[in-house]
């Protein structure tokens, strides 16, 4: 099985819009379209971070929301995710709902925003609005017109992967798909 398809792209570049952790100029361009409900992204937070320490000035990570429909409260927490990069505490937050993914009830998020000591008033009224939705179906609708159909999904350079999220296998497709990344 291939690890990438070539004739599916990205089809909205990665810019100032987007969760971005790196030099938008890195050789290396990770894209995760992912569920913070999704056990296959909870695990694959690890595989990128070892990427990433392996090869920080050569990567730019970006991560963009999926939630799935059969996920009930995966919609609520990219919307938490988001109020808190409102307050430019995303990393923080992302961070947070994968590592107490079993509960992302709304109790346990303002528990969460208030662990980061963000503004509760401020989150409490970004949690509600349609502006942060509305950023959720942006990337929602990136990925489907990019082919996303499960999470996580990878795009390396703008290459669709499609292989595990093993270290060692999405290794061996961002050589292959990044020509000016650098063995370190």
């Amino acid at each position: 099985m291939s690890s990438a398809n070539a004739s599916v792209d990205l089809t909205l570049p990665v810019g100032q819009h987007d969760h971005v952790q790196g030099s938008l100029s890195a050789p290396i361009m990770l894209v995760e379209y992912g569920d913070y409900q999704c056990p296959y992204c909870a695990k694959a937070v690890g595989v990128v971070q070892e990427i990433q320490n392996q090869y920080e000035e050569q990567l730019c990570y970006v991560f963009r929301h999926f939630p799935l429909t059969q996920h009930a409260y995966a919609m609520r927490a990219a919307t938490a995710a988001e109020a808190a990069a409102a307050q430019n505490e995303f990393w923080q937050m992302h961070y947070c709902l994968f590592s107490y993914q079993s509960d992302l009830s709304d109790e346990a998020l303002l528990r969460y925003a208030n662990g980061l000591e963000l503004d509760m008033d401020q989150f409490r009224q970004d949690l509600n609005s349609s502006d942060e939705l509305h950023r959720i179906q942006a990337d929602i609708q990136s990925g489907i017109d990019s082919g996303v159909d499960r999470t996580p999904t990878f795009f390396i350079n703008g290459v669709h992967y499609q292989g595990d999220t093993e270290i060692t296998t999405l290794l061996k497709a961002i050589k292959e798909y990044a020509p000016n990344f650098r063995e370190i």
